[in-house]
């Protein structure tokens, strides 16, 4: 009997839910739910680097998503899904009580923020994770950064649940723990969200909460009542064993089976953060980067223990046994910003259309309305149509891509970006071909800290919304990083591996490699970069890094 497993994908914006056939992995449905909360903008404050999500976003995306994916199915498949694991961004995680129920969904607490999960990409504890950062160094024992690259980030667990702690006393004193996106779906979905029996993710654990074996699990006590008294006790009520992503957590409860229209024998598996399960789908192999390019980038290697030994590599997001593929370390590095500057040029041009050309009184609204649309659906073509065209020999235009600050190499939130060689000849096209090179900059420093740190990389596989969709963009990656790049041919990579997962844990393979090998979908094309552009581009590289030393001693010396 044919089996199948289902990769839940929880996104930025959205949820999919896609099902697999584990003998090959062709995808039987998919189906995409997008956060209503969240695409009216509720409870974010984006000037104030406050991104959240409501729970209920999470919960009607989980049942509506796998409906509807079965729903493409053919009659029967519901009945032979043997697994279920899920994907989260992250690090996002939420205050939730004794039972393990985020707050949110809790009365009084349904409109306030702090209550909800804390997106990957909210920088709101800014000042928390510069605490962590010299207290780290400073206070006289373990470094507890030294496994994550050594910069902790504002993106991550400790400095989120801080900053939440210290502005809410409504919530602190009604969070008795805290648990990652990742890890609480899976528990919902057994039936026991209870937090110190539910079993957390090594991946969001080792990278993002300074979780490590030789630490013996999380920082100390003594660190973290250093750090803010308010921390005191929360380690015992957190957690000291993490699991990986071919490890069941339990079997569906009977109430979540009714609710997806499945058997209540599925097998749940530890949850694990999307571009980490991404690189599965994208069948990562040792010393090959993965790069799923979207709104941001996230960069995944392994290596084999043996060899990547005791060497650390500084300025990235960490490096953990079995974060990505079990019995390997999983490295993890990564852009803040990527696709996101491309929409934020685009909506930047659709300006005079959305407040000059909506006030024109002889054009009907249906009239405005259809301009405004197709403007917006057609720009970011329209601009690449033309980059395109443009010899960057003749280019004075130089950007850096630090519109959100700059995760890796050697984390900064506080970075800003920029653009220099503008004349009264500079036009859209050019601005936006020079933000393309700088996005594509920003990748080649990660690379070049790997190499450099003694990590060899051997090839570049990609996978997202950008990677699918831009020639462009990856052509110009590929010449910058004078490395051929290969693209998934999935167009759910991560969804896809997720359902890998799935099918360990589910005993349907013995290991994740075996379950790539079987559930794989190749690679559709491969970009080669230019011998032309690789030499022009290593020249315009040192400039790259020039500019972005000048401005970062500025900022720096103007927020000191």
């Amino acid at each position: 009997m044919t089996k199948y497993t289902i990769g839940i994908d929880y996104g930025t914006d959205s949820v999919r839910a896609l099902v697999v056939n584990t003998e090959n992995g062709k995808e039987m449905g998919s189906h995409v739910f997008h956060y209503p909360r969240w695409e009216k903008g509720m409870f974010c404050n984006a000037a104030g680097n406050q991104f959240r999500q409501h729970p209920l976003d999470y919960l009607e995306g989980l049942e509506i998503s796998v409906r509807e994916a079965l729903r493409q199915c053919p009659e029967g498949v519901a009945g032979q899904v043997v697994g279920i694991s899920v994907d989260t961004t992250g690090s996002t995680p939420v205050a939730v009580d004794r039972e393990g129920t985020p707050l949110a969904l809790k009365p009084g607490f349904g409109e306030n923020p702090n209550a909800m999960f804390i997106l990957w990409k909210d920088h709101t504890a800014l000042k928390e994770a510069e605490e962590i950062n010299t207290m780290a160094r400073s206070w006289g024992g373990e470094d507890y950064t030294r496994f994550e690259g050594g910069i902790y980030s504002p993106e991550w667990f400790w400095a989120k649940i801080l900053h939440v702690l210290r502005t809410d006393r409504k919530v602190r004193e009604a969070a008795w723990s805290w648990v990652e996106h990742c890890d609480w779906i899976p528990a919902l979905l057994v039936g026991d969200t209870d937090p110190l029996k539910l079993k957390r993710s090594r991946c969001a654990a080792g990278h993002k909460a300074m979780w490590h074996q030789n630490f013996d699990g999380l920082p100390d006590e003594e660190f973290l009542v250093r750090l803010d008294p308010l921390l005191g006790g929360l380690k015992e009520r957190l957690f000291s064993d993490t699991y990986t992503c071919d490890v069941q957590v339990g079997t569906i409860s009977d109430e979540w089976a009714e609710k997806l229209g499945l058997p209540n024998t599925v097998s749940i598996g530890a949850g694990a953060f999307d571009a980490h399960l991404g690189a599965l789908g994208a069948e990562i192999e040792p010393y090959y980067m993965s790069k799923v390019m979207g709104t941001s980038t996230c960069d995944m290697i392994i290596a084999p223990a043996g060899e990547v030994g005791n060497n650390l590599v500084e300025g990235i997001c960490g490096q953990v046994d079995g974060s990505i593929v079990p019995g390997m370390i999983g490295l993890e590095a990564g852009q803040s910003a990527f696709g996101d500057i491309y929409a934020w040029f685009s909506k930047m041009l659709m300006w005079p259309v959305d407040h000059v050309v909506a006030r024109l009184q002889d054009l009907d609204e249906e009239l405005k309305e259809q301009m405004r649309r197709e403007t917006s659906e057609q720009m970011i073509a329209e601009l690449s149509a033309a980059a395109e065209k443009i010899n960057p020999e003749e280019s004075s235009l130089l950007a850096l891509d630090w519109m959100n600050g700059r995760r890796t190499p050697d984390a900064n939130p506080n970075l800003k970006g920029a653009i220099m060689g503008l004349t009264l000849g500079s036009d859209a096209p050019g601005i936006f071909r020079a933000l393309i090179e700088s996005t594509a900059f920003g990748a080649k420093m990660i690379v070049d800290r790997f190499i450099s740190e003694g990590v060899r990389i051997d090839g570049i596989i990609a996978l997202g919304g950008v990677a699918k969709k831009s020639p462009l963009v990856m052509q110009i990656v590929a010449d910058v990083l004078n490395k051929p790049i290969k693209v998934a041919r999935s167009e759910q990579a991560v969804a896809l591996g997720t359902a890998m997962a799935a099918a360990v844990v589910a005993g349907v393979y013995a290991s994740v490699p075996e379950a790539q090998a079987a559930m794989g979908s190749g690679f559709e094309t491969e970009y080669h970069p230019d011998p032309g552009m690789v030499s022009l581009y290593a020249s315009r590289y040192q400039q790259y890094k020039r500019f972005g030393a000048f401005v970062e001693e500025e900022i720096n010396h103007s927020t000191a």
